[in-house]
């Protein structure tokens, strides 16, 4: 463990600025500040690059890690202490009483076991950086409190302050998350009305699974309401301003669906330069914070750089001295809902092995600002933390997270990874510390290239997690698995492995075994697969012209379908579909059409196929499922499918011509994509007046793709056609030769409207612009922007 000794950083703690060579000579001059640190056993030196990238020199590799705490709070503190406050339960004694049910929401997720063991688990060279990185982030918050003028605009305005870190908050603090457990009522709810079958339109599940209703499940007892806790929505911060917070939770779900990401490796055989090339694009949420922060950490023992989560000690996604690695999202579902029955006399027991077992319960007041404090009442199961509680019928909801188990905090593993030496090493001391399901990707300066799924997987005593299940006992988890029994590669013989989302399970793999069933549609991976195969020497320029591919699968197929004759109204978009290459390029017409006619197919065959009495349940159509019925029509469509579906495509075609024309202009050869599919970024509390004169709109630009081209874009619920995700963050790596990579953090590294790089990489994303990812000392010190050197005193 480090001494958690003070030092002042300049006359007791200065940030002083140093000239080094000619390079630095350019460097233009900042202004001295005093700061406190925890921990800091030597000096620091932080050189920012002209792209806002911060590169900290430390002399040892707790210090490097201190210097990211230091300057993550320094371009995002509001963004960090916001997503804090609300894991610690703490943000109605800053805001008001409105908040407190949120707080008591965050406090049910908080772990209920001994934190110092939950540490203890930690080995002590990773703890020892989390610590470092902790005391970095107070470091930065000490500075800017001793000097308000250095506090991000946010805090004038809310008129709050910023809370202090604990190392201790990183394994307390654990998921809240609604998780996969809506569908799993969906289910239920569908099969009480005979209707099961449905559930196939919205999501197919991939692995194929037969649906049954689980023993001793009432189906028609499941609702809504089962959800307890988590159907709360986002925080209330309208209440700060005459503005209702529109309901949010339909947004949230589309974009849940649509999460994930694209990597690859390609091995030396087959690239251009005989080294092996690593790309990754993450797909997050796009309209509010930047979901990753850019940053280089060295010391002896330590040199990695790349783009990390704010707030969380580490690098996901870049490349050390060694090798390189990305990640995507892998489906393991970790989460179960378990439907207790409450005693008859007494709520505060329910039924599990056929005796009557007390919850846990916890009472606890909530500090609120400017009143008294909010009583609240906790409740723990066996299976986990009760999320409804509902005593005149006798039921309860509580719910089975991995989040929730010992050691499932996955606060420690980005370090771990990062302090890795090669592939051996990640197995032996990083894959254990993640929980998350995740395919990682390798390569590595030697020639090597592997991918590895990891995360913990729950052991169930019965039943796959499709459905809610009886908390009686019979469907209790027993245990978990790691990494050790999930798929991996090395070294692949066709050279290559991708992975975007889709179901990679090899074709042997045991059905006793199957982690989960909602691996995404294949399109993206299929055209990266495709791409890759046909380029026996692929390049840095090839991996980036594909992170920004708009081929759309779907497209193809829908104008395949197109018929051969239709009416007067549904011409026009036959004749300008046809012969379309199905790129949903930014400047294409065709694209835009598509995408109306998508949108307006989908409603359509929704309303021909679900029932009145599932409609509420049934919101969505999987591609698959519409190219279909498109392809096939079958009874689902009445009587004469064929009839009726060549009637619901014409009136499509027609309804979407009319509609591009209504929202495009008269004149076709004008429309384009982008015009619809805008890219705008707003402080996620815009709503307020004052956030949002202080914070401007980064927007004016619209750009390519949707959710199934590999340039993944999202789009919002409609009627608005703006992006709501995609690629923020985008990295091509050439291992070994590291100063050739390259990547692109949109919309740049700050926060502050002050700052230069709060939007300097939103036209480079919108273009396909990549910027250098500069690492060796040499590069970074040709290219700095400015430097300075965090110097504790002795």
């Amino acid at each position: 463990m480090l001494d958690r000794r003070s030092f002042l950083l300049g006359s007791a703690a200065t940030l002083a600025f140093s000239a080094a060579g000619r390079a630095a000579e350019a460097v233009r001059p900042s202004r001295l500040r005093q700061v406190r640190a925890d921990t800091l056993s030597a000096p620091i030196e932080i050189i920012d690059d002209p792209y806002g990238v911060p590169h900290i020199r430390a002399e040892s590799i707790p210090d490097a890690f201190f210097g990211q705490g230091y300057v993550v709070a320094r371009d995002r503190l509001f963004q960090i202490d916001l997503s804090h406050r609300r894991e610690m339960g703490q943000l109605a004694e800053a805001f008001g009483p409105e908040f407190a049910s949120h707080d008591a929401v965050a406090r049910l997720f908080h772990y209920r076991g001994d934190l110092d063991k939950e540490l203890a688990r930690v080995p002590p060279n990773v703890l020892a950086c989390a610590r470092a990185y902790v005391a970095g982030v107070n470091a930065r918050i000490d500075e800017v409190t001793e000097n308000p003028a250095l506090l991000p605009l946010e805090y004038a305005i809310l008129g709050v302050q910023p809370l202090k870190w604990d190392v201790q908050d990183l394994v307390l603090a654990r998921s809240a998350s609604i998780g996969n457990v809506d569908d799993e009522i969906r289910r239920a709810r569908l099969a009480a009305l005979g209707l099961l079958e449905l559930d196939a339109v919205i999501a197919p599940l991939r692995p194929a699974w037969p649906l049954a209703v689980p023993e001793g499940l009432d189906a028609a007892a499941v609702s809504e309401a089962d959800l307890g806790v988590l159907r709360q929505g986002r925080l209330p911060f309208g209440t700060l301003v005459p503005k209702d917070d529109p309901d949010s939770r339909r947004q949230d779900a589309i974009d849940r669906a649509n999460a994930g990401s694209n990597a690859w490796t390609v091995g030396p055989a087959r690239t251009a330069t005989g080294r092996p090339i690593l790309a990754n694009d993450p797909h997050l949420g796009i309209g509010g914070f930047d979901p990753r922060h850019v940053a280089h950490l060295s010391a002896p023992g330590l040199d990695v750089i790349g783009g990390g989560a704010p707030g969380l000690p580490g690098i996901m996604q870049g490349h050390t001295d060694h090798f390189a690695f990305g990640r995507t999202n892998f489906h393991i579902d970790q989460e179960d809902l378990f439907v207790l029955e409450l005693h008859p006399e007494d709520p505060e027991r329910y039924r599990h092995k056929g005796k009557w077992k007390a919850f846990e319960r916890v009472d606890i007041a909530i500090p609120v600002k400017d009143a008294a404090p909010t009583p609240a009442t906790l409740r723990y199961a066996i299976q986990g933390p009760v999320i409804s509680h509902d005593p005149a019928k006798r039921r309860a909801t509580a719910l089975a997270a991995i989040d929730m188990q010992p050691g499932g905090s996955g606060a420690f593993s980005m370090i771990a990874i990062n302090l890795a030496r090669d592939w051996a090493d990640l197995h032996k001391a990083a894959f254990q510390l993640h929980p998350s399901p995740t395919n990682f990707h390798y390569a590595d300066a030697d020639g090597n290239h592997g991918w590895q799924v990891i995360g913990f997987m729950p052991i169930r005593r019965k039943g796959v997690g499709l459905m809610p299940v009886p908390g009686d006992g019979r469907y209790d988890w027993t245990g978990m698995r790691d990494f050790r029994e999930l798929p991996s590669e090395y070294n692949p013989a066709k050279g290559w492995f991708g992975s975007s989302n889709q179901n990679n399970l090899p074709p042997d793999w045991s059905r006793d075994r199957i982690p989960a069933f909602s691996f995404r549609d294949p399109y993206r991976y299929e055209r990266v697969a495709s791409v890759l195969e046909s380029q026996p020497k692929h390049s840095l320029a090839d991996s980036v012209a594909l992170q920004h591919d708009t081929l759309s699968a779907p497209a193809q197929q829908l104008v395949a379908l197109l018929p051969a004759h239709a009416s007067p109204g549904a011409e026009p978009a036959i004749a300008m579909l046809r012969g379309w290459d199905a790129r949903l390029d930014a400047d294409s017409g065709p694209a835009a059409l598509f995408e109306i006619l998508w949108r307006d197919l989908s409603d359509r065959t929704l309303a021909a196929i679900v029932p009145e009495r599932a409609k509420a349940l049934v919101t969505e159509i999987s591609p698959s499922v519409l190219l279909g019925l498109l392809a096939h029509p079958d009874a689902r469509l009445g009587a004469d499918p064929e009839r009726a579906r060549d009637a619901m495509f014409d009136s499509a075609l027609a309804a979407a011509w009319s509609s591009a024309q209504e929202q495009l202009g008269s004149d076709p050869a004008k429309w384009r994509w982008a015009t619809l599919h805008q890219v705008r970024i707003t402080h996620p509390l815009s709503r307020i007046p004052a956030i949002a004169a202080a914070f401007p709109a980064i927007e004016g630009e619209g750009t390519g793709g949707d959710s199934y081209t590999v340039m993944a874009r999202w789009l919002r619920d409609a009627p608005s056609w703006r992006v709501s995700g995609g690629a923020s963050y985008l990295q091509v790596i050439d291992v070994g030769a590291w100063d050739n990579s390259l990547m692109l953090n949109f919309p740049g590294q700050s926060n502050d409207p002050r700052s230069p790089h709060y939007r300097d990489q939103y036209l480079p994303w919108i273009h396909g612009n990549m910027q250098p990812m500069l690492f060796s000392r040499a590069a970074v010190d040709a290219h700095a922007a400015s430097r300075m050197v965090l110097r504790p005193k002795a």
